[in-house]
């Protein structure tokens, strides 16, 4: 493969007219490309670009969340909300997800310890874990339907030398008292024991700790909707964003005032506020960020087995490591069908396919045929099921160049935030970061946001000549 230059990587272009459908998409919401009003309206008091999972969480902890009405009980006035989408509603990365809300930081412990001691690399390991009680707790309390289910995840080993360095690492963890309360939860087997338990093929060492699968588009639309219903939420879908200027700069170094104008082909919104939850798109608006949050497109497929076989039941999710380089996420929902995607191996090597390609209106050719026998090839007792591919997607993902999203006030531009380049990895990680934002902005200051500090976007991030990612690959 050849070296590419990251300053000739382009800003990312705005997400692509048309899509591939994914299966979570096939019964759309009644405020999947709605318009709460006629017109654009002129002004708000904060604008949120982007409708998936980031933009509709700080809708939510803006105007609905139990936080929220709570300091509108105390006298605080109701902020007008525009949430501006370039199509229909969840029409990005999170309707294209795998259904997972999976915390995975055991892996990268040692990096980030490494790199930013044992403090903050458990402060990033809390947060994850946090997210599956948190996201519990929001679709009980507001009486979500979204196949929602805490459980356990497999991380399947398949390669001996693998699993032999990732059981070394958990040992030395565990060994020298590393985080009792991120450690106590993961469990490691190996051998037969793995193979039989895990049910996977060829298993020689797997990790289990809790997670839970849902139905991502109906969780988020179904915030979407109470948002809505507050009043204070103007929806407008179908209306992408071309440009981000400052229309009215500070008058001095002591002036707080500040005006952001989004430019849209059905005109112009004026804002004090803005929170860009644009992840893979970012830099179509803030060019900083170009060769920062790269885009990066995914595959994904929903399988359903033969309505004359009943193959074993998978009560937990997981991730397959296997041979070649795919990181594999399955889940199994409720009617006994799979979500799983991956596919790396495929397609890691051809480059255009995939690395900043922000294009979902096409699979990954390499990868296409990929999952067509995928639960036979992988899962014991899956042989004779019949399984096969009923709907398969791509979708694009934000990958950051140090590993880490990008949140808060951007460098520069005072009343600009930011939270997006979550890797993929986003359902263990946006809904307390979005909380964390609408602290921010209503405190000042980043102390009780709740967001690991090492998200932070900084000047230092922005100027860094590091990308971990393309070392990678």
């Amino acid at each position: 493969m050849g070296s590419i230059n990251p300053h000739q990587i382009p800003p990312s272009p705005l997400p692509s007219k048309t899509s591939t459908t994914p299966f979570w998409r096939a019964s759309l919401h009644a405020l999947d490309n709605h318009r709460t009003t006629p017109s654009l309206p002129q002004t708000c008091d904060i604008l949120i670009i982007g409708g998936g999972y980031a933009g509709i969480a700080a809708a939510y902890h803006l105007l609905a969340s139990p936080e929220a009405k709570a300091k509108f009980a105390s006298g605080a006035p109701k902020p007008n909300v525009v949430l501006l989408e370039a199509r229909g509603a969840c029409s990005g990365a999170t309707g294209r997800n795998g259904g997972h809300l999976r915390p995975s930081v055991h892996t990268r412990l040692p990096m980030l310890i490494e790199e930013f001691g044992l403090e903050k690399a458990v402060e990033l390991c809390e947060f994850e874990d946090a997210h599956v009680s948190a996201i519990e707790e929001v679709v009980e309390r507001e009486g979500i339907e979204c196949e929602f289910r805490v459980t356990r995840s497999f991380d399947v080993y398949t390669d001996e030398e693998e699993a032999g360095r990732a059981k070394e690492t958990y040992l030395r963890l565990k060994g020298e008292g590393v985080a009792k309360s991120t450690m106590e939860g993961l469990v490691w087997m190996e051998g037969e024991e793995a193979e039989k338990i895990s049910g996977v093929k060829g298993c020689v060492g797997c990790f289990t700790f809790s997670a839970a699968s849902l139905y991502p588009y109906k969780l988020l639309t179904s915030l979407l909707h109470i948002t809505h219903t507050t009043g204070n939420l103007n929806l407008q879908t179908n209306t992408p964003v071309t440009s981000l200027t400052q229309s009215s700069p500070p008058t001095s170094l002591e002036s707080s005032s500040n005006t952001w104008t989004a430019s849209t082909p059905r005109g112009t919104i004026t804002s004090p506020q803005i929170i860009l939850a644009t992840n893979a798109y970012t830099s179509a608006l803030l060019p900083e960020y170009t060769t920062k949050i790269v885009p990066c497109k995914g595959i994904c497929c929903h399988i359903v087995p033969s309505p004359s076989c009943t193959p074993p039941e998978l009560v937990n999710t997981y991730c397959l490591r296997l041979y070649g380089g795919s990181h594999d996420y399955l889940i199994q929902r409720p009617d006994g069908s799979i979500i799983v995607g991956g596919g790396r191996s495929h397609f890691l090597g051809h480059r255009g396919e995939w690395y900043n390609n922000a294009d979902d209106s096409s699979l990954i050719e390499p990868a296409k045929c990929y999952f067509d026998t995928y639960m036979q090839d992988h899962f014991t007792g899956w042989e004779e099921s019949g399984a096969k591919v009923q709907e398969i997607w791509s979708g694009i993902m934000g990958y950051c160049s140090d590993g880490l999203p990008h949140v808060g006030e951007v460098p520069g531009r005072k009343g600009v935030w930011v939270a997006a380049g979550f890797e993929g990895h986003g359902m263990p990680v946006i809904w307390l970061t979005m909380r964390g934002v609408v602290r921010m902005m209503d405190w000042g200051s980043w102390e009780g946001s709740g967001v690991p500090r090492v998200y932070e976007t900084s000047r230092e991030r922005l100027e860094s000549g590091r990308d971990d990612y393309r070392a990678k690959v």
